[in-house]
């Protein structure tokens, strides 16, 4: 089995890498994902002992709100430089770009 291909570039999807990335984004994105990190160690552990539902209900909100931010600012990312570097590319490239777009906003950010 081949692995899934990227629609602008035919390149495996594990192997593609942003066209850019600002330095001071990916600091604040690796920050929060460790943050998050030690919201899902705290949440294991309210399970663990038995918390009160709705106060582990609570910090899953928190955590779900915390990936959403990292998930806005990779879009942000990808739409500044990957999707315009693409369809600065042309009609081919645009097309399928919009069409990916498309698809992570449908099945990843409802």
């Amino acid at each position: 089995m081949t692995a899934p291909k990227h629609p602008s570039t035919s390149a495996p999807l594990h192997l593609k890498h942003a066209v850019a990335v600002d330095p001071d984004v990916k600091v604040a994105n690796l920050k929060r994902l460790r943050r998050i990190e030690g919201q899902i160690r705290g949440l294991h552990k309210m399970v663990e002992e038995d918390r009160y539902c709705p106060d582990i209900i609570t910090q899953i909100a928190s955590a779900q709100e915390a990936l959403r931010a990292v998930g806005r600012q990779l879009l942000r990312n990808h739409l500044k430089h990957c999707a315009t570097a693409a369809i600065k590319k042309g009609p081919k490239e645009a097309d399928a770009t919009y069409d990916e777009l498309l698809e992570l906003v449908y099945r990843h950010l409802r």
